[in-house]
Order: structure tokens, then C-alpha cells, then sequence
């Protein structure tokens, strides 16, 4: 039975022009992780990663804190495991442009349409101009999961977004769409989930943890968006 530890980038640039590029706090958590990883004397028998931008910093900085064998690892790229198109989510269900989210209420209004929008492309009621169906974004997510269970039997990373992640979830634990845009929600920054996988399965072993930043020197380094 193998491992595979699914991460979210760490946090990347919300509200600025490119949202896709991580902050200096998104580095540095992403580096943690690494040296947490390292600690624990893990090592990855392969890594597979969206093309997001932020997805390569984050696993380059991972490398960077393990160190080792893990710098030389050469990542799969896996396009289905990109992020859907959230400006492309909230044009088709409020079609005004919104203000940059700057301040608490316009964050809250951001997430309220974000949700609707998710909700509605996830259902068939909208196609986001740009993105796939919800079907063929699932199918994306489930073919890395697939390839994953296929080829490998150790430790697996798997580094992508929380769209991604809570479809990986929700498909498991064969959740609602609803139930799917929650775990989306509140999924943080750098945080791990973890599989147990076999040839035929994976099974849900935890979620959303941050084993890296559970002590109050780094409680102001969690982080959402």
C-alpha cells in the first residue's frame, strides 16, 4: 500500500494583478513543509504537479527545505490537476466587474459569488467561458488519482490547488457538489491531505492538516487564499 500526499500551494498573490504567483509567506510555509517532510525521513518516490505557476514555486520550495535527493526529483507536470478559472466562475453568474477585494465585505462578496458560481457550474446550470464541464474538470483530477494507483506503490506528492483537492475528496467519500465547495471553502494554504492508495483504491487518511505549522511560532503563517 503507498501514500499520497496531496498539497496546496502555498499562498499565493489574492487581490493582486497576478493572483498566480506566490507571496513571500507562500515560500517561506512551502519551504516549512519541506523541512517538516525531511524531518520525518520521507521521501517521495515520484511527484506529480499542475502547470500553475504556483504550483512549481511550491514545490520548489518544498524541495528546497528537504533537501537531498528531493531537489534532483523531477515533477510530472499534470494539467488536470489546474485550478478552475474563478474569475471565469463569478463572470458567469454576475456578469458586473467587481472591485478588487480589499476589504473584509468585498472578500465575503467574492466568496458568496465564487460559491454560487461553483455551485451552478457543478450542476450544468453555467459554463464558464474558458473552463471545461464540471465532468471533464473531474475527470482531469480522477485520471491523476488513476495514473497515481497504476505506476507507484511508495510516497507520492501530488501539488495542485484546493479545487482539485476537494474534488480528489469528494470523489472518495462520494460527497455532494454542495458538501465538495465546503471542503473547497476551508482548505489552507500548504496544507497536506493524505491517501493510502492501492491498485485498485485510495482511501481517505486525513485532511487540510498543517503538521508543519502546529506550534504558535507559526500560527500567524496560516493562511487561506
Amino acid at each position: 500500500m503507498g501514500n499520497l500526499y496531496l498539497v496546496r500551494h502555498g499562498q499565493a498573490s489574492f487581490g493582486a494583478a497576478n493572483y498566480d504567483e506566490l507571496s513571500g509567506l507562500g515560500v517561506r510555509q512551502s519551504v516549512r513543509l519541506g523541512e517538516y517532510f525531511a524531518s520525518k525521513g520521507l521521501q517521495f518516490e515520484a511527484v506529480l504537479m499542475g502547470t500553475l505557476q504556483r504550483h512549481g514555486q511550491t514545490w520548489a520550495a518544498i524541495a528546497q527545505g528537504m533537501g537531498g535527493v528531493a531537489t534532483t526529483l523531477a515533477p510530472l507536470p499534470w494539467p488536470g490537476l489546474n485550478e478552475y478559472d474563478s474569475e471565469a466562475v463569478i463572470r458567469a453568474v454576475h456578469h458586473k466587474p467587481l472591485a478588487r477585494p480589499d476589504t473584509p465585505e468585498l472578500y465575503r462578496h467574492h466568496f458568496r459569488l465564487l460559491r454560487d458560481g461553483l455551485t451552478q457550474w457543478m450542476n450544468g446550470v453555467v459554463s464558464p467561458q474558458g473552463m471545461p464541464s464540471y465532468e471533464d474538470f473531474v475527470e482531469g483530477v480522477s485520471s491523476a488519482l488513476e495514473h497515481v494507483r497504476k505506476h507507484y506503490t511508495g510516497n507520492v506528492l501530488l501539488v495542485s490547488s484546493g479545487g482539485p483537492i476537494s474534488t480528489a475528496v469528494g470523489r472518495i467519500l462520494g460527497t455532494s457538489p454542495e458538501t465538495t465547495i465546503e471542503l473547497n471553502m476551508r482548505i489552507r494554504n500548504s496544507s497536506v491531505t493524505e491517501f493510502a492508495f492501492t491498485p485498485k483504491r485510495h482511501v481517505l487518511l486525513t485532511y487540510n492538516t498543517l503538521p508543519h505549522l502546529d506550534t504558535h511560532d507559526f500560527a500567524s503563517w496560516i493562511t487561506y487564499a
